[in-house]
């Protein structure tokens, strides 16, 4: 990913400037510390413009409604203070112009607005697009005193130049840099965007090898071609430079590349999030369950205890009692056995103890069975949570898996059923699980008793569920497609080789309060994938 430059910035307003010159902004909503939406009006069009001052995602842009549904922006209830203060002064106002000092990464709207007396003031909306120093500032254009800021840089964090209230607004210090635009001379690549304003580091590097002459017009905004590699990785605003993706517009080419790096970023921060807790269940889950398997270990000896009393009461008549040991012939093993004894008790009572060490070490194996069993389910659950995860795409399906986790309950059946995957194979329906909420929904909302039931065999995997209306019978290409179906959607995708189990619906069950998406299953058969 490459940051957003004062080039493209140049750009974008020289594109977008007919369209600020007399708009109306008719709506300023603000979804988090930073991001801004202003809905901006003029000539009968409504556009959004969004500004983001995020340090590794800032740029500006007016987002297509595809792409606004890709940044998840949700407006909150209560509005921040700084978009109560920028509601108050230029809401409802007329943008008059948009400037672009000399090379700066500054976007500045001026607007025409009324102060409190009903005086015209002319107001300043500068948006500083600069990395950690990304900010915006709505000033006084005629005193330049700053009314606020969408956060505040005060003389602790910066001796330069402070950014608040009733401070003046002062440009960022100039950088010791030339105009290339008037240098004729031989060009040093690997320091251009050090010695020359304009340039970037990457597009530095990727105007290597390019006549200079071409390059000064780059900077002048020539042959304008806006271009996004084919990863996403890079944007140009000149595909002589880089290959790519051609866009319709530079404002296109921002809010293309920027809401899909954002759109990644969105989903990778959730997926470390709800990860990290099943990983900690899952940690929890395994240590608890070697614990249990140590102490079975132990609890084998269960049997040795039985026997030993068995062996006293066969031969109460043959010893002497008050013993502190004795050795008998063991008839299964034709072994004798030295068995301990309590010298101060008797026989039948030393009888008695080995009785009762062996019931209640039977006692708790069986619960220790019982306990094993429930995290080797949790152990799974986890596994299967942990896959889809990974592979969802989108943040409903996570905020699914969200609601999952932490036992939310979810609001509206009819739209969760509509994010469900559902497919058509040779006319039939197959519906296709992608967390263990939709695969649980699936299992026990959606199947009837004839429908047929895929899962890929001993490890993680969607439910996939053949609808088959009327009591219709599958042939067995339509069983293959549904197979395959099932070892798509499952972490064995990649393998070689895979077994997926089928069965009817019928013939699955769900444990009391069993986990999610678990479910027991009979009478199944297998088909091996390759």
């Amino acid at each position: 990913m490459i940051f957003f430059d004062n080039l493209t910035l140049k750009a974008f307003l020289e594109e977008n400037s007919d369209f600020f010159t007399n708009a109306r902004i008719q709506k300023i909503q603000q979804p988090t510390r930073r991001d801004f939406i202003f809905t901006i009006r003029n000539n009968g069009e409504t556009r959004k413009l969004y500004i983001n001052i995020n340090p590794t995602m800032h740029h500006i842009c007016f987002m297509n409604c595809e792409n606004e549904e890709k940044r998840y922006l949700e407006i909150p209830k209560q509005p921040p203070m700084f978009c109560m203060l920028l509601r108050k002064y230029i809401e409802s106002a007329k943008i008059k112009r948009v400037f672009q000092p000399f090379y700066e990464r500054i976007f500045e709207i001026y607007i025409e607005a009324y102060n409190e007396l009903s005086e015209k003031i002319e107001l300043c909306l500068a948006i500083e697009l600069m990395g950690k120093h990304s900010n915006i500032a709505l000033y006084n254009a005629q005193t330049g005193m700053i009314y606020g800021c969408a956060h505040n840089v005060g003389s602790e964090k910066s001796r330069d130049r402070e950014m608040m209230g009733n401070v003046p607004y002062i440009y960022p210090p100039k950088q010791n840099k030339k105009d290339f635009l008037s240098f004729n001379g031989q060009i040093n690549f690997d320091t251009l965007a050090d010695d020359f304003y304009g340039f970037s580091k990457p597009f530095a590097q990727m105007c290597r090898n390019v006549d200079i002459e071409k390059i000064k017009d780059f900077l002048e905004l020539k042959h304008l071609s806006p271009v996004i590699s084919k990863d996403f990785s890079k944007y140009s605003l000149f595909s002589d430079i880089l290959e790519g993706i051609p866009q319709n517009s530079v404002n296109d080419m921002i809010d293309n590349y920027f809401s899909y790096h954002q759109n990644k970023e969105i989903l990778k921060t959730l997926k470390s999030k709800l990860g990290l807790v099943i990983q900690h269940r899952l940690k929890k889950a395994k240590t608890s369950l070697g614990k249990i398997e140590k102490q079975l270990l132990k609890e084998k000896n269960a049997d040795k205890y039985r026997k030993y009393g068995d062996l006293i009461m066969a031969n109460l008549y043959n010893l002497k009692e008050y013993q502190k040991y004795c050795i008998l012939h063991d008839w299964e093993t034709d072994e004798d056995i030295k068995i301990d004894l309590d010298g101060t008790k008797t026989l039948k009572d030393n009888a008695n103890i080995f009785y009762k060490l062996y019931n209640k070490s039977k006692r708790s194996s069986e619960k220790l069975i019982e306990l094993k069993q429930e995290l080797e389910d949790e152990i799974g659950y986890c596994s299967q949570t942990l896959y889809t995860i990974e592979v969802a795409q989108d943040k409903e399906i996570l905020n699914e898996i969200k609601e999952e986790i932490f036992s939310e309950t979810t609001k509206d059946k009819k739209d969760f059923l509509d994010r469900i995957e559902k497919r058509e194979i040779q006319g039939f329906t197959v519906f296709v699980g992608k967390n263990n909420k939709q695969n649980d929904f699936i299992i026990s909302k959606l199947a009837k008793d004839n429908d047929m039931w895929f899962h890929s065999h001993n490890c993680a995997g969607s439910h996939v569920l053949l609808k088959l209306p009327n009591g219709e019978e599958p042939d067995d290409k339509l069983i293959y497609e549904c197979a395959k179906l099932a070892k798509l959607n499952s972490q064995g995708a990649n393998s070689s080789k895979i077994g997926i189990i089928y069965t009817r619906k019928k013939n699955l069950r769900k444990p009391p309060a069993a986990n999610l998406g678990y479910v027991t299953y009979k009478n199944e058969q297998e088909i091996i994938i390759d």
